[in-house]
């Protein structure tokens, strides 16, 4: 049993959440205290209760999230406080893992540091936030936080001196303002800054720190403080779920002991349980002796010491030393001695970036060794340090010990397999010390993201040069890989072509062309990335001479400055090779530089004192009354509560881990856990099931398929437009994708019904006659025509004629001389965007109780669609929906992941609840989740487009002919509508008088693809400015240029029939923002000091964009736009509102609250919303489109203006001065009705598209646009433009985003906070589908993927998204100002999708980079396909050595700079 089991199961402590079970998330951190053996030191360490076992535990004090603090008696601790005031939570489920790793390192740290908590969150992940307004409340804990104004400018009591542009405007503003100076403005600015963020809490903090900051030594419980003996721990395993995996746990606190029981055999050494955690969770590996060695052994737990031996000096240290105080130590004895550095800072330079501190607190390099991953990180290191292992072994029956020695270069024999005896262990590391001068060790790795995560290629590099009176000569070289082989490997012969050598670089050019013949790798490699992995290899090489070149220059001018520290025997230095400055790039290694200092600005309007006035004042019935005019009145002197930065309603319920998610509601008696019955391959028929032994498993109550569904009278189709999917696939029909849900076991544990699951049998039999290939991309669904035509949609205007003949039209060659004024260009091509995980943190989980001799059903699910759930679990259980209360509390994120792909799931539980007849709960484990629950779709979007260059040097967009296929996967979801939208927003902001695009959905057999922030539009947009950049350079045109001049203008019309600006889409303000950002941010000149540095750094190129976005609010199907809100004001003048939309972190229940609170005049905290639930709000639609608060805060405003209405009379009777209470006590004994039910439907006219209605014979042509006719899909625009700037490395593929500054139209904010928050967590998400996020299935690309058509990027171990080292450095946002919006509640604007593409900005910004490094190699045009991953970076520089690495990959048939990098598309 893992620890986080059981805190959760057997203690009830719900706050630490399982999130991935891998490690690889954080959500479950915990802290784990324990005495340092021999003193009275106590040792905190966060770990990750997931993979940790309970018994790991003996004689430790664990404190959860609610340990730190409780919402109970105003009890937060500072790091809550400030997570909750800053903003930090969103979703809440990452909140409580992220509170423990802060409070930990406060626990470890008397006064912390802002670079220490740089360090230290790194094994944490937010799929929310953004991570910025984390950032600002873990550096408001330290000693150099400073704090904020946060109010407007001109309150703010350091105004004189504050520069802040905001500050700077506003004082221009007031000046020019006269006799009204002294009034505040409606639009002054209210600007936070991460350094100036935490005045207000310094003082609080540092008063009381000695309270808070001793709390958990406080905690610590006196009897594991006593020195006592420390006995061995022996437990045996006997539970009955786990007869067939039963172990035995051995905890020896000898190093005697330890052997004896080795020598025994059959038994598996764990000490951080960080790779047999995760063995036996996902490979179901069994060990019937599992051994845990005490912290009392110091041999094996030794910390890094100097050890003189005969012969040489060396670091030794235990085998199980936790890696972190390694790495601290290391860290340590670098600083202090000079001597130590060269031997000491690799190891804490390489352990800095392994894995995450959770893992390191844990983890050892004996389990590291012994593992022997091919990719290991330490392995290579310790390899090329000509590192020693003792290994230890029991010497008979005595307590005698032998020992031997072993090199780390000889310990690895094959994959996975170690030179280690029976009986062996790995006792120390001995690691010989580097001499002072011209011996020199590096590091290298690189992986699909910088923070905890696998490396694609490691490497460890030393070299040993001797000065001659001519140069220098290589003494002696080791170079050991990672990533390379089935194992560490050497690469001898590389070393042999550099020994003895002069040093200098053709002696590097040389050796590494022998090394990229030594370390060849086939293309279909496992693991793929065959070019990439080689360019690496000679690239870390690369990198290694530059940085012994710069580091001998250092050497010999520390020499010639004390020529007494070195013996010269006679030999006259002579000068090395030179180090042109421009190569001084090739240097940087981010393993060994400083982790940056993240910092913003947000800028919003200050709340107008007078009520926000928008749609409502049209749509909704006028109040006169003198009810509604008080609370206005009351609202207006409380400042309002719309407008207001509130934090979020159950931020400090996140922030305690107090608040319940689907998996930590108090399950009822009797309830079952589930586990699903899942297909392993595809395109096979399902044959026979036989589920016998399953139900043979102790603990197994069940299990439940197509045929007991049927029992029930109960309907197997689902589908949320067409219903062509199944809750369980019937016997005799084609499986349609690996993965599919056949079953569903039940159990009294979840150990049982999942042990239960893996032992239903299933088999298959091949199609009769079938030999088609399996389709699994896009490609392959062209080339079979698999197609959902339904689903085919085309929009055209302009001149139809001109776009037929396009394809005719030869496409202009780029660099044959710029064209002429006048000329027409033409280009052509393909653009790739890649799918995009969901990875909300909380997986889909469904509770179903069934009641009333199971004739009701209660459903507790994490979904965006309560009545969707309802119907199909009403249905597939022959249920009443009548009989079918569905109940969303919150959700941990969803992303549209849940707008329909938590239905399946639901559904199947609901069957195994009524046909079982008790509570069943099923939470999907993250793997489960990630290969069942569909992605964003894979475009592929082909185009011809043109545009006529023109007098003033810039080119007017003339024609664009585009066709979009999406993969939908094996079922229809939402991948219609996902294309419609991709199809609108194909246009990006940009006008092409002859426009036609073309949308069709592909049949894989993917799991059905579905909604995700943006719904198709991003992929859209990222199409449409792929085309732009091509005609820029093919018109030999500035790229800003082209954007600028052909946006959009008032009185336009777009390909969909809106025109652009006020009556139809709203005020039209990209133009506005675009050229505001550009003057304001320098962007001319930035452009120029980017290419002199592009130009002084030959390794390092920086790149710049700016991009513009505007986003259509509102469903497409008219029908949809729609909500309701049941209100009730109680006796005691609080409310509680309960409407059809659901929270998953976006805040809409805290913006909802303020729009009843500012009806009411009543403070926000004396309103609340419960959940979701139909049985209140019925027939709701699914919280998505960005729509929620402009349907529910209308709603919920109708509802409570109805309710005033009904106060007339007794407002009357009781004056102006009554408080709402007491005129709701008093209504209520005058049997007025306090309750009232809300309802918005948006106007006919401003909503609904139908592609299929044909022009109307009498359509005033001319005098409305085209296609108009079909409808007017939107109600406004969101609009927003964002500027970023980046750097990549060159040499590896590494990019870091320097700034990101942006300006987003949102209205006039109901809750600037949560709009900013919004925006921050969509442009990061955006950033990570652009840059990072890759989901590979096996494929043409990928036959090493095994079965075709199945997931293999299936949890973060594979699959990457943003961590707290990757958002910009520096992160701002504004909101502007003075754009009120009529088209919705109190003026704001939809903000949670359209921010959605300004994160591809960074994408752009690397191609930007990327286009610098080509411009002398490969100067045309290339499509660098999206998402810009490492691989991608590094090849598409298409420098000599990757064009030599895929000269030997794909023998010589790739064209110079062509080559594009595998991918599943």
């Amino acid at each position: 049993m893992t620890l986080l089991s059981y805190l959760r199961t057997v203690m009830g402590l719900t706050g630490s959440k399982l999130g991935c079970a891998e490690g690889g998330c954080g959500a479950c951190t915990v802290l784990v205290s324990h005495r340092v053996p021999g003193t009275q030191d106590i040792r905190h360490a966060s770990v990750n209760a997931c993979l940790m076992p309970v018994l790991a535990a003996h004689e430790c004090h664990v404190t959860t999230v609610e340990g730190v603090g409780s919402v109970k008696n105003d009890g937060l601790h500072p790091v809550q406080k400030a997570m909750v005031d800053m903003h930090g939570s969103q979703c809440g489920f990452c909140t409580p893992g992220i509170i423990v790793s802060l409070y930990t390192l406060l626990s470890n740290q008397e006064t912390a540091t802002v670079e220490q908590v740089e360090e230290h969150l790194d094994g944490n992940l937010c799929r929310c936030t953004g991570y910025r307004p984390i950032w600002d409340a873990a550096k408001s804990l330290t000693i150099e936080a400073v704090g904020p104004c946060g109010t407007p400018c001109r309150e703010c009591p350091e105004r004189d001196e504050c520069e802040q542009d905001c500050n700077v405007q506003d004082k221009e503003l007031e000046a020019s303002s006269g006799a009204e100076e002294s009034k505040p403005s409606e639009e002054s600015i209210c600007c936070t800054s991460s350094e100036d963020k935490m005045k207000a809490y310094q003082k609080e903090f540092k008063g009381t720190s000695s309270t808070w900051r001793n709390q958990p030594d406080e905690m610590f419980p006196e009897e594991l403080k006593q020195d006592k003996v420390v006995n061995p721990l022996l437990v045996v395993d006997s539970s009955a779920a786990a007869t067939e995996s039963a172990s035995t746990w051995i905890q020896p606190t000898t190093f005697s002991e330890l052997l004896r029981v080795v020598a025994e055999g059959n038994c598996k050494l764990v000490v951080g349980n960080t790779e047999v955690g995760i063995e036996v969770r996902f490979k179901h590996a069994l060990y019937p002796k599992l051994v845990h060695p005490a912290s009392s052994i110091s041999e094996l737990f030794q910390s890094p010491t100097v050890m003189n031996h005969k012969e040489t000096t060396t670091l030794s240290m235990g085998s199980c030393c936790p890696l972190s105080t390694i790495q601290h130590e290391c860290g340590h004895l670098a600083s202090d001695s000079p001597d130590m550095k060269r031997t000491c800072q690799p190891i804490h330079d390489m352990l800095r970036w392994f894995a995450s501190t959770q893992i390191r607190n844990v983890a050892c390099l004996g389990g590291n060794l012994v593992t022997a991953s091919p990719i290991s990180d330490m392995n290579p290191l310790l390899a090329s340090m000509n590192a020693n292992l003792v290994l230890a072994s029991a010497n008979g029956l005595g307590d005698t010990i032998k020992r031997r020695s072993c090199l780390v270069s000889d310990f690895f024999l094959k994959y996975r397999t170690v030179a280690l005896q029976p009986g062996e262990v790995v006792e120390s590391v001995e690691i010989p010390l580097l001499k002072k001068f011209f011996n020199y060790v590096y590091p290298f790795k690189q992986a699909r993201r910088r923070e905890d995560d696998i490396s694609i290629v490691t490497a460890g590099m030393r070299i040993e040069l001797v000065p001659t009176n001519n140069g220098f000569t290589i003494q002696d070289i080791a170079i050991a890989f990672g990533g390379m082989a089935p194992t560490t490997v050497m690469a001898p012969k590389t070393a042999e072509a550099l020994i003895g050598q002069e040093f200098c670089e053709l002696t590097f050019n040389t050796a590494g062309d022998v090394l990229l013949e030594e370390l060849a790798l086939p293309e279909a490699v496992p693991g793929g990335q065959a070019a990439y992995r080689m360019t690496l290899a000679a690239s870390f090489l690369k990198k290694f001479y530059l940085s012994v070149l710069r580091d001998l220059h250092d050497d010999l001018k520390a020499i010639k400055g004390n020529e007494g520290s070195y013996s010269l025997d006679g030999v006259i230095l002579a000068d090395p090779p030179a180090l042109d400055e421009s190569e001084q790039s090739g240097t940087r290694n981010f393993l060994m530089e400083k982790k940056p200092n993240y910092s913003g600005v947000q800028q919003y309007p200050s709340p107008k004192v007078v009520n926000y006035k928008g749609l409502e004042e049209e749509k909704l019935p006028p109040v006169q009354s003198m009810a509604a005019a008080a609370a206005a009145a009351e609202a207006a002197k409380n400042g309002g509560a719309v407008g207001k930065a509130v934090t979020h309603q159950s931020g400090p319920l996140h922030c305690t881990g107090e608040a319940l998610y689907v998996d930590d509601i108090p399950t009822p008696p009797a309830t079952l856990h589930a586990s699903l019955v899942l297909s392993k391959e595809c395109g096979r028929v399902f044959k026979s099931v036989a589920a016998e032994d399953a139900l043979a498993v102790p603990g197994v109550a069940g299990f439940f398929s197509h045929q007991d569904l049927v029992a029930l009278g109960g309907n197997n189709n689902l589908g949320p437009i067409l219903t062509d999917e199944v809750v369980f696939l019937p016997l005799g029909e084609v499986v349609r994708t690996v993965g599919q849900v056949l079953g569903i076991v039940v159990g009294d544990t979840l150990e049982a019904a999942e042990l239960g699951a893996r032992k239903v049998g299933i088999n298959y039999e091949d199609q009769p006659q079938n030999s088609q290939k399996i389709i699994v991309t896009v490609q392959d669904a062209i080339e079979a025509n698999s197609f959902y035509e339904n689903s085919r949609h085309v929009l055209a205007r302009g001149d139809v004629a001109a776009l037929d003949t396009l394809a005719t039209v030869a496409d202009t060659a780029i660099g044959n001389g710029a064209p002429k004024p006048g000329d027409i260009v033409k280009v052509s091509g393909q653009f790739h965007s890649g799918a995009q995980e969901h990875f909300y943190l909380e997986t889909q989980g469904t509770l179903v109780v069934p009641s009333d001799g199971d004739t009701n059903l209660t459903v507790y699910c994490s979904s965006q669609a309560p009545t969707k759930t309802q119907t199909f679990c009403a249905a597939a259980t022959g249920t009443p929906a009548a009989k079918v209360a569905v109940r969303v509390k919150r959700m941990g994120g969803g992303f549209g992941g849940k707008e329909t792909r938590s239905v399946p799931f639901s559904a199947a539980v609901a069957v195994a609840a009524k046909a079982v007849a008790r509570p069943v709960k099923l939470i999907l484990p993250r793997d489960v989740d990630m290969k069942t629950s569909g992605t964003r779709h894979v475009f592929v979007s082909k185009y011809q487009a043109t545009a006529q260059v023109t007098e003033d040097g810039g080119a007017k967009l003339m024609s664009l002919d585009i066709k979009l296929f999406a993969n939908g996967g094996c079922g229809f979801d939402l991948s219609g509508p996902v294309v419609d939208r991709a199809l609108f927003h194909s246009d990006g902001c940009y006008n092409f008088p002859n426009f036609r695009c073309e949308g069709v959905v592909c049949k894989t057999v993917q799991a059905p693809h579905t909604a995700y922030r943006g719904f198709g539009g991003p992929q859209g947009i990222a199409a449409n400015e792929h085309v732009l950049e091509h005609l820029a350079l093919a018109c030999n045109v500035p790229i800003d240029n082209l954007r600028r001049s052909n946006m959009y203008k008032n009185g336009d019309s777009t390909h969909f029939g809106m025109i652009i600006g006020e009556e139809d889409g709203g005020k039209w303000n990209i133009p506005v923002m675009w050229d505001r950002m550009y003057t304001e941010l320098n962007v001319q000149q930035r452009r120029e000091e980017i290419k002199e540095f592009n130009e002084q750094h030959k390794y390092i190129k920086r790149g710049l964009t700016l991009l513009p976005t505007k986003f259509g609010i509102a469903y497409t199907a008219k029908f949809m736009n729609q909500g309701g809100s049941l209100v009730h004001l109680y006796t005691d003048g609080t409310v509680l509102v309960s409407h059809g939309g659901t929270e998953m972190g976006q805040g809409l229940h805290t913006k909802v609250c303020q729009v009843a609170a500012q009806a009411f005049g009543i403070p926000v905290d004396d309103v609340y919303v419960n959940d979701s639930s139909t049985d209140k709000v019925a027939n709701t639609i699914p919280t998505a489109a960005s729509m929620s608060t402009d349907t529910y805060g209308m709603a919920t405003l109708d509802a409570c203006r109805q309710i005033l209405e009904r106060l007339e009379p007794i407002r009357k009777e009781l004056g102006p001065n009554a408080s709402l209470k007491e005129i709701a006590k008093k209504a209520h004994f005058s049997r007025v009705d306090l309750s009232a039910h809300g309802f918005f439907a948006l106007m006919n006219e401003r909503c609904g598209f139908d592609f299929t209605i044909e022009m109307p014979p009498d359509f005033p042509v001319g005098e409305r646009p085209w296609n108009s006719w079909k409808g007017h899909p939107f109600n406004y625009f969101t609009q927003g433009v964002a500027c970023t700037e980046v750097e990549v490395d060159l040499l590896t593929g590494n990019h870091r985003t320097l700034r990101s500054d942006l300006m987003v139209d949102v209205g006039s904010s109901i809750n600037p906070a949560i709009d900013i928050g919004q925006i921050e967590g969509a442009f990061t998400q955006g950033m990570g589908w652009s840059t990072i996020e890759d989901v590979v299935y096996g494929d043409d690309d990928h036959t090493w993927i095994r079965p075709r058509g199945s997931l293999f990027t299936s949890g973060p171990g594979t699959y990457k998204i943003p961590a707290f080292n990757d958002v910009p450095e520096i992160f701002n946002v504004t909101l502007l100002e003075n754009v009120e919006n009529p088209w919705a509640v109190h003026s704001s604007k939809a903000i949670g999708e359209p921010p959605f593409y300004l994160g591809a900005s960074v994408y752009n910004a690397v191609k930007d980079a990327v286009i610098a490094a080509r411009k002398d190699t490969s100067p045309g045009y290339f499509e660098m396909r999206l998402p810009a991953t490492s691989e991608r970076i590094r090849m598409y520089a298409a420098d000599s050595l990757a064009l030599k690495a895929v000269d030997k990959v794909c023998l010589g048939g790739v064209e110079s700079g062509s080559f594009q990098p595998q991918g599943s598309f």
